[in-house]
């Protein structure tokens, strides 16, 4: 049988596997064409739709093994030519023939003339069957039991697992989402030195200038993530002095941010119930809080609030507020008319201005966040340029979360501090409509009440009417206003930010899948080292030398040892590259294998070449005492299936 079609096995009318009629049928080698010109020549599709009448006697059908069960009615699921490859039909029996139904049958001396069970007696009680077969002109008896007759059927698949990983390229759908190709075979660059920076900056290390800085409790390397200001009248609209550090967790070495508020005494313990309900909130769009606690290690009484790390990131104060650019809304000193004023901001707006759909983008992703902290009975009462950061592909997430919440609510110790989550809720929409304002006209001094007017008209020649809506409807204070109100704004975009993430999703899946297999040429490697040079094996102190292990010596010499014409180091990492995938693969290519004293050429295939790999590498691995760690080293996958067999997926 061709060892690449793959039958469904049954143990046809229960014949013992040992059965001379089981070895007869297997040599006939023209019972598969027969078989193939009979199911044609019955294959009728204008019969009527009438049931098919099951043969009355199990068929023995040599080589194969099949019945045609194809239904009477037309069918265009069925209404194939059936070839050798396609998945077998098992072979089912409807009922049991009298033994002197099988002897009317004629014989030939080259063929089985018949196959059957003597199962019942006359009065149709079951008995134990016996089968007889004919091969040529000479009648075999077998017993059986049965149970062989209900023997499970074992399914074989037709696919066969590769011998070797290769990366397949890059699919057509990720091609055209691509903005441009990088290279074809690893991680693109933009994305590397993307991960590579926040790489550099969780592994920062503190400056000497702030070598002082204690240990915080289970925190330790702390790392100073803003400028600390030395004035102690430097506070924040807090009230207190703030400061945010990197530090490192004592036992997991995780990188965390710390931000400590200084001089801060906790005295009103209610307010721990709101940091349990900070800790519970889990969003894409928030800086969890894990944890807060007071300390005196610096020497003074501090709260240290702990948030999730996200390296790399920046502020939208620092993005697009930046004090490079002059803010048109500021206050002209010079004296001229207002129309020279209004001009230059529509100039700086025109120049400036940020996409709508980047602005919808950030609002969608606001909104995210604060129906959650909305529905849980909070409110975020930090949205502000300097308190949202962009970490990564202009994903926003809300930081400084429950700061407010614990050190506003300590000078109002006698007020339960959920009694106004309402009013703040509604401070937070207000907030998000000047926080719009000020990103669709990139000015923090719009939002001041005397510009407002006049950065509405400027958002009204330049951005749609559904911008200008959402912005009136938030800035309104007449109004009580709620956060669902804003999804029939929004629309269809969500489904322009959900066809975006998911692209950029498949994206990232295809390049990290460029990096699964990053270290197949090491293994590679691995083996070659471990098997050239070798000193002794088995007493045997010329076996690096001799046999496959010499075709392998000159193989790394004609990968890593090349030379130019004059004798100086040709150095290629293509040539490397490609060498060692081909090795990989087994490739029938031949190359041309050279001694170095030029005596001796060797002409081999690369598929040689990985036989003698995998030979001698096999020969130290028998040698080697403990074998049950070297699994991975043999470059396989062994997976349990759930009916308890084994599958090889190399």
């Amino acid at each position: 049988m061709d060892h690449q079609v793959y039958y469904r096995f049954t143990q046809t009318n229960g014949v013992p596997q040992e059965s001379k009629l089981a070895n007869y049928m297997s040599i006939q080698n023209s019972s598969a064409n027969n078989l193939h010109q009979t199911f044609q020549s019955k294959l009728n599709l204008e019969a009527s739709i009438t049931p098919k009448k099951t043969l009355s006697s199990p068929q023995c059908i040599g080589g194969a093994g099949l019945v045609s069960s194809a239904p009477a009615s037309p069918n265009i699921f069925n209404s194939f030519t059936p070839t050798l490859d396609a998945t077998p039909i098992r072979c089912v029996s409807s009922g049991v023939e009298h033994p002197e139904n099988s002897s009317s049958q004629s014989t030939s001396p080259n063929r089985v003339s018949s196959c059957s069970p003597m199962s019942q007696d006359v009065s149709g009680n079951n008995i134990a069957l016996a089968y007889q077969e004919n091969v040529g002109g000479t009648t075999y008896f077998y017993s059986t039991t049965s149970e062989s007759c209900h023997a499970p059927d074992v399914v074989i698949s037709t696919n066969i697992p590769s011998d070797y990983n290769v990366y397949p390229g890059t699919p057509n759908h990720i091609a055209s989402l691509k903005s441009k190709q990088d290279a074809a075979f690893f991680i693109s660059k933009d994305l590397q030195m993307e991960m590579m920076n926040r790489n550099a900056l969780t592994l920062m290390q503190n400056n000497q200038q702030y070598a002082d800085l204690p240990q915080v409790d289970s925190y330790h390397e702390l790392c100073p993530l803003e400028r600390i200001p030395s004035n102690s009248l430097h506070k924040t609209h807090l009230g207190y002095q703030a400061s945010m550090y990197k530090a490192l967790h004592v036992k997991t070495g995780t990188p965390y941010c710390l931000r400590r508020v200084h001089g801060f005494r906790l005295q009103n313990a209610k307010c721990m119930v709101i940091v349990d309900l900070w800790k519970n909130l889990n969003h894409s769009n928030i800086v969890q809080l894990q944890e807060v606690f007071t300390t005196k290690a610096f020497g003074d009484n501090s709260l240290i609030f702990v948030y999730d790390y996200y390296p790399g990131s920046e502020t939208l104060l620092s993005k697009y507020f930046s004090s490079d650019q002059p803010d048109p809304f500021a206050p002209d000193t010079s004296p001229r008319p207002y129309s020279h004023q209004k001009n230059n901001i529509l100039r700086h707006q025109q120049n400036n201005k940020l996409p709508e759909f980047l602005i919808w983008n950030y609002i969608i992703q606001l909104t995210s966040a604060l129906r959650l902290i909305h529905s849980s009975g909070l409110a975020c009462r930090s949205l502000d340029p300097t308190k949202i950061i962009i970490t990564s592909k202009n994903r926003l997430r809300l930081s400084c979360l429950g700061v407010m919440d614990v050190v506003l609510n300590e000078s109002n110790a006698s007020m339960n501090p959920l009694a106004l989550v309402q009013h703040y809720q509604q401070e937070d929409l207000t907030a998000l409509g000047k926080l719009v304002l000020a990103l669709a006209c990139k000015s923090t001094v719009a939002v001041q009440r005397e510009n407002i007017s006049t950065a509405v008209d400027i958002i009204s020649r330049s951005y749609t009417t559904d911008l200008r809506n959402l912005i009136m409807y938030l800035l309104s204070p007449q109004q009580r206003k709620s956060i669902t109100d804003l999804m029939p704004m929004i629309g269809a975009r969500f489904y322009t930010q959900m066809d975006n993430l998911h692209s950029y999703i498949e994206v990232l899946e295809y390049e990290v899948s460029k990096e699964i297999e990053n270290g197949r040429l090491f293994r590679l490697m691995a083996k070659l080292g471990t098997i050239n040079e070798r000193p002794e094996l088995n007493m045997d102190g010329a076996w690096a030398e001799t046999g496959d292990r010499y075709m392998l010596k000159l193989f790394r010499d004609y990968v890593f040892h090349q030379v130019t014409e004059d004798g100086r180091p040709w150095v290629d990492m293509a040539h490397i590259v490609q060498c060692l995938n081909k090795l990989d693969a087994g490739v029938p290519e031949k190359i041309c294998l050279m001694s170095r004293d030029e005596q001796s050429m060797l002409v081999v295939s690369y598929a040689e070449l990985k036989h003698c790999l995998e030979q001698s590498f096999h020969e130290i691995l028998n040698a080697t005492p403990v074998k049950k760690d070297l699994i991975d080293v043999e470059d396989k996958l062994y997976i349990k299936c759930e009916n308890e067999k084994t599958v090889n997926l190399k």
